[in-house]
């Protein structure tokens, strides 16, 4: 079972969807390029790019522990940590100015995510390196 295509699949929605909102914003607003001083799109425009700045390294952790068939509870529990901190980050940064409750939980779970695989994936490997005749 590969579990991490399910949180790939979700990540891509999710990054769709923040794209989708900015170029919806740039046809209402008529920005063809940059966020044309107007605060909500370049709100929108941070969290499409925020989204995408992060995903893909926490990610290819989760697809690398995936492949080492960690077990699928912690796939889950991290998956759903990343994804979720993504989605209140973009939410709180596409509708508050500065900090925001989205913001502030969104990042502290990202990292926290993202922590959790690095350290996985380093114990794995240096667990194995040192058990490996």
């Amino acid at each position: 079972m590969h579990i991490s295509g399910i949180y790939l699949a979700l990540a891509l929605l999710l990054v769709l969807g923040l794209s989708a909102r900015v170029v919806w914003l740039r046809n209402l607003r008529k920005v063809p390029l940059g966020d044309g001083g107007v605060p909500e799109l370049a709100k929108a425009i941070r969290a499409h790019a925020n989204a995408v700045e992060y995903l893909p390294l926490g990610l290819l952790g989760l697809v690398l522990l995936d492949w080492e068939q960690v077990r699928p509870l912690w796939l889950h529990a991290l998956g759903i940590c990343l994804l979720l901190g993504r989605v209140l980050h973009a939410w709180g940064l596409s509708h508050h100015r500065g900090y925001s409750f989205g913001r502030a939980t969104g990042m502290a779970l990202t990292w926290l995510s993202m922590l959790l695989i690095a350290g996985l994936i380093l114990w794995r490997h240096v667990m194995l390196a040192l058990l490996t005749p």
